[in-house]
């Protein structure tokens, strides 16, 4: 039994260690030639492409903003067992491991020729690393001493394994007897195809031309300075209250929820916007030309369907970029045109109402995020910010063409899974002091918050506790109609359990629903309820 289960562990750890070496491969000969093309890359973009709508949402419910790296961390999970499979299956059918790493590597090259931004070499990172893994695999699985029986044959004329010969590796000791291959080599050997396996892993990681070299532009680009700058912020418009959410959400805590699991890297001079379909005359624009058009900066709040009642995927960012609309004037669209189809440079699609980018509100071509060029996984080097509208059918990073078409003759990403057309953002609160979960001192306290719809605008916010009447908050000033507002209610914690929960009031009177929906298809609604611990 011992011998047995030794034998399976050498087995799958040849194939382990195999996959590995092969996966850093792939992974180092993309990030050198083609980063789109990276093997988990090529079969996460696969899964999210075909990922029903429910599974997006409980990714971002289980894992947040950090749901590429679970995907990426299942992914391998996988891999390792299926590589430990054909570490077996190789050790006693000789050859079958070889050919179904040789098989998985071909196929992810031929889906990675698939995606919408594959090279013509697409195919080679994934297809090199099946290559090194099957020849791994056959290296490993031929050197192993799979029990005592294996190796006292192996001293004698090879071992046979399931019926198939393999060449062992045959050494002697100082008086001539043959020794043949130990475990002890076979560890070493498996652990050091591993750790070169995961060295260029790494290696790959690190290296990334393509994003470093984006990246260098990106840090000498200067903004030019907005013809119409955004307003100035209001007195009382931040509210003194720690770790209530600022007004401007910084860069580096603005949740990102896309399907890219490998960020674009678009050169922004080889950048082109391309508006065309159901239009008089089809508008191209490079990136020299529209940093020479009269620029616009606005604050705006996102948000993302997906984010539940009470969540963080939201925020608020001051936005540099030319309207939207103007470039639309200059392609007359249709009078029989409602949409307009917006194109990522990784193949991902938004459909936005087209009323919603020609009417008043400031939908921009964004190039910059408080105060600097959009980071590289914001958008660089261009964007959509629609004000009022989900992320989903708006808010298009990386974006390299806009088609105005209809609604009745396209379907974009993430409409064609199930989610609705249009994606109106609903009136929403939310409680950020005192923490769920937490505990706070009896005495003094404070209840703070941040309340937004976009478009509209909120004029007030009500909180209640226990069971208590509503009571109406105090009110920071807003940026704007279409930016986040500030709110707190002083409090007086009694010791016990609490239950505190809060509801908006938007500028046109509209009253934030207590009617309880999850994300899909249209967002959430309801209350934010939290449950306090005073001390």
């Amino acid at each position: 039994m011992q011998a047995a289960l030794r034998r399976r562990t050498m087995e799958a750890l040849a194939g382990i260690a195999a996959a590995t070496i092969g996966a850093g491969s792939g992974e180092l000969l993309a990030a050198l030639f083609a980063p789109s093309a990276s093997p988990f890359a090529v079969v996460g973009g696969a899964l999210i492409d075909v990922a029903p709508a429910w599974a997006k949402d409980t990714a971002i419910a289980w894992f947040g903003t950090a749901d590429k790296v679970a995907l990426l961390v299942g992914i391998a999970i996988v891999l390792l067992a299926l590589a430990a499979g054909a570490g077996m299956a190789e050790a006693r059918w000789a050859r079958s491991g070889v050919i179904a790493l040789i098989v998985v590597g071909v196929a992810v090259g031929i889906v990675a020729l698939t995606r919408a931004d594959a090279g013509l070499l697409a195919w080679i990172p994934s297809m090199l690393a099946g290559a090194v893994a099957a020849t791994a695999l056959r290296m490993l699985v031929s050197s192993a001493p799979f029990d005592d029986a294996t190796l006292d044959r192996a001293t004698r004329d090879g071992a046979t394994l399931g019926g198939a010969t393999h060449d062992v590796p045959v050494e002697s000791t100082a008086s001539g007897a043959p020794t043949g291959p130990t475990r002890r080599r076979f560890l070493a050997w498996a652990g050091g195809t591993a750790l070169v396996g995961v060295a260029m892993a790494v290696a790959g990681a690190l290296t990334k031309a393509g994003s470093a070299a984006v990246s260098s532009v990106r840090d000498a680009i200067r903004l030019p300075r907005p013809v119409a700058p955004a307003p100035a912020v209001p007195a009382g418009a931040t509210l003194d209250v720690p770790g209530l959410s600022p007004l401007i959400t910084p860069n580096r805590d603005f949740y990102r929820i896309d399907t890219a699991l490998i960020v674009p890297t678009v050169d922004p001079g080889e950048w082109r916007l391309r508006i065309h379909g159901m239009v008089a005359d089809e508008v191209t624009l490079t990136w020299d030309e529209l940093l020479a058009l009269p620029l616009t900066e606005r604050a705006v709040t996102l948000s993302c369907v997906s984010n539940p009642v009470g969540g963080d995927l939201v925020g608020n960012a001051v936005w540099l970029g030319y309207p939207i609309r103007e470039l639309l004037a200059r392609a007359v669209p249709d009078v029989d045109a409602d949409m307009v189809l917006s194109t990522s440079a990784d193949g991902f699609t938004a459909g936005t109402p087209l009323e919603a980018l020609t009417d008043d509100r400031d939908a921009l071509l964004a190039i910059g995020m408080n105060g600097e060029p959009l980071p590289l996984a914001h958008g660089f080097p261009v964007r959509m910010v629609v004000p009022g509208l989900y992320g989903y059918v708006s808010a298009t990073k990386w974006v390299t063409d806009l088609e105005v078409t209809r609604f009745d003759r396209a379907r974009a990403y993430w409409t064609d899974r199930g989610w609705s057309e249009r994606g109106p953002i609903k009136l929403q609160s939310r409680i950020d002091v005192p923490r769920a979960g937490r505990t706070i001192e009896a005495g003094e306290s404070v209840i703070a918050g941040v309340a937004w719809q976009p478009g509209t605008g909120v004029s007030a916010v009500e909180v209640q506790i226990d069971d208590g009447p509503w009571e109406r908050a105090e009110m920071a000033s807003a940026l704007s109609a279409d930016t986040w507002v500030q709110w707190r209610l002083p409090w007086r914690a009694e010791p016990g359990d609490h239950r505190i929960r809060c509801r908006a009031i938007a500028a046109d009177s509209t009253v934030q629903t207590d009617a309880i929906a999850p994300p899909a298809p249209d967002g959430a609604s309801g209350w934010h309820t939290i449950t306090a611990t005073v001390s």
